[in-house]
């Protein structure tokens, strides 16, 4: 018989392996904001990178990959960090509007956790739900408030299972882009432990309306005059009236962006739009500039710690944004601007610095994608792609050309739609009117000229028809699927979903 000595000695050489192996798994930091277009980062270029420079968020962008094409595929809050969470387009998962995860379901946080990682978030969730998989977490009730900020904690969530109705935790003059990065670096310095992985998830409420920036941006861009979009004033050529349903209009029918009781008072006209325009974007900006100083604290922590070197940071946002274009702010609609997101990755060793990728990323993607990074097998049941082989430049010559976009109607009297976007061209259906677009993004990149009853063009449109068919079909959605049976695993909530969608299919009619 060998003896305790000789056989712990056997031994010791499996147990180093496995530890070793289990530091060289990498931290993952996952950075969002809440409606952060991708030409509001100076990286991405554009009229606004002159005047409000992100140089932090830049940083990341320097220091490892920057996806150009990178979107979502339902281009609003809720269902979007649904997506995140899955790995399913929003008729899989459950989530269509503004309802709650079914939390029953596998997650990327459950994966993670089940994979030996750490796994916290701070700041934003938005999923309506109480969280599930994660070791610690700390997050705003619903959309949050933008100052004097309250948190719902671990331990004071309600076992009615609604994020709203637990237990809130005032955090008295402070914003909260300032509170959500102290309580992130707390937790990296007090609560994580060393020894372990960690995937953490940083979400950010900014800026997301009504731009609310900290006190300290009150004068920032005081004096500048914004750069205005080329298609302010558009009308476009042929487009559907669809958009036109839209209140999203600056200086409009809404009163989002109407700060002043005299703007509100001021008839609609092309001189009270710069106006609102004016203010609008200094606001959002604001809130943007707040966002890159926190994250320079954040980057700057990672190097002093030394964590840097072998942690992944990613920064996305859970949208896109319009800044103007169209004469719009806010999502939803499946053109570019609320369409494209923000992507930027680093991860020192693996991507090489100052990189940019133009394949087309989905946010549909991110789990398949932290899951590979993290050594965990990617469920089959997934509808995205891991972007790994991507992030180290490997060229993938069966990598998708286009992909499924479907949004369902919820708010601002944005009519539901769906369509698909490749590299080279769009094609949007307004399902509940039988009209569609048709747009050359090469030629017309700010998609103004629709071409969808352009004879020389009927062939491309019939192609395109058929691609979109085929998409729609290869991830399961049926277009007679309105979105109004939503699925959180919570039948209080359910009902209640039921019944604002009953009453606002009520006031339509009326």
């Amino acid at each position: 018989m060998k003896s305790p000595l000789i056989s712990l000695l056997l031994l010791l050489p499996f147990c180093v392996f496995a530890a070793g192996e289990e530091r060289s798994k990498p931290n993952i930091l996952f950075i969002m904001s809440d409606d952060h277009a991708a030409h509001a980062i100076s990286a991405y270029g554009g009229r606004l990178a002159k005047i409000a420079p992100t140089p932090n968020l830049d940083r990341i962008a320097s220091e490892g990959m920057r996806f150009t094409n990178a979107f979502v595929t339902n281009s609003i809050c809720t269902p979007s960090r649904a997506v995140i969470w899955t790995g399913k387009y929003s008729h899989i998962n459950g989530v269509y509007k503004f309802t709650g995860l079914d939390q029953s379901q596998p997650t990327l946080p459950k994966y993670m956790q089940a994979h030996g990682y750490q796994t916290g978030f701070v700041g934003k969730y938005h999923l309506h739900t109480n969280p599930v998989g994660f070791d610690h977490w700390s997050i705003l009730p619903g959309q949050g408030k933008y100052h004097d900020t309250a948190f719902v904690e671990m331990g004071d969530e309600h076992p009615s299972g609604i994020v709203r109705q637990g237990k809130e935790t005032p955090n008295l003059g402070w914003h909260s882009s300032d509170i959500i990065t102290k309580k992130a670096l707390d937790w990296f310095a007090d609560v994580r432990d060393p020894d372990e992985p960690f995937f953490y998830m940083l979400h950010y409420k900014a800026p997301h309306d009504l731009w609310e920036h900290a006190r300290r941006y009150d004068n920032y861009l005081a004096d500048v005059e914004i750069p205005e979009p080329e298609t302010l004033f558009d009308n476009g050529s042929g487009r559907s009236p669809a958009l036109d349903q839209s209140t999203q209009e600056i200086g409009g029918r809404s009163h989002h962006t109407q700060f002043t009781p005299e703007i509100k008072a001021m008839p609609p006209s092309d001189a009270k739009r710069r106006l609102v325009y004016q203010e609008y974007m200094k606001r959002y900006l604001r809130c943007v500039k707040g966002i890159d100083d926190n994250i320079g604290k954040v980057l700057d922590y990672l190097d002093e710690s030394g964590l840097a070197e072998n942690t992944v940071v990613i920064y996305t946002a859970d949208q896109g944004f319009f800044l103007g274009e169209h004469g719009l702010y806010d999502k939803r609609l499946i053109y570019e601007e609320a369409l494209r997101i923000p992507l930027m990755v680093r991860w020192p060793g693996t991507v090489e610095a100052g990189t940019v990728n133009f394949d087309l990323a989905l946010n549909l993607d991110y789990p398949e994608t932290i899951l590979d990074m993290a050594g965990h097998p990617i469920p089959g049941d997934m509808q995205g792609r891991s972007l790994v082989p991507l992030f180290k430049g490997e060229r993938v010559t069966d990598w998708r050309q286009s992909f499924y976009y479907r949004y369902y109607y919820s708010h601002f009297d944005t009519p539901s739609h769906y369509g698909l976007r490749s590299q080279n061209h769009k094609l949007v259906y307004w399902d509940t009117r039988d009209e569609w677009e048709l747009y050359d993004l090469k030629a017309d990149p700010n998609e103004t000229n629709n071409l969808a009853s352009n004879p020389e063009w009927t062939t491309k449109l019939t192609d395109l028809k058929t691609e979109l068919l085929k998409l729609q079909q290869e991830v399961g959605d049926d277009p007679k699927d309105i979105g109004d049976q939503p699925r959180t695993g919570n039948e209080a909530l359910d009902q209640f979903e039921r019944e604002r969608l009953e009453r606002l299919a009520a006031r339509k009619k009326q």
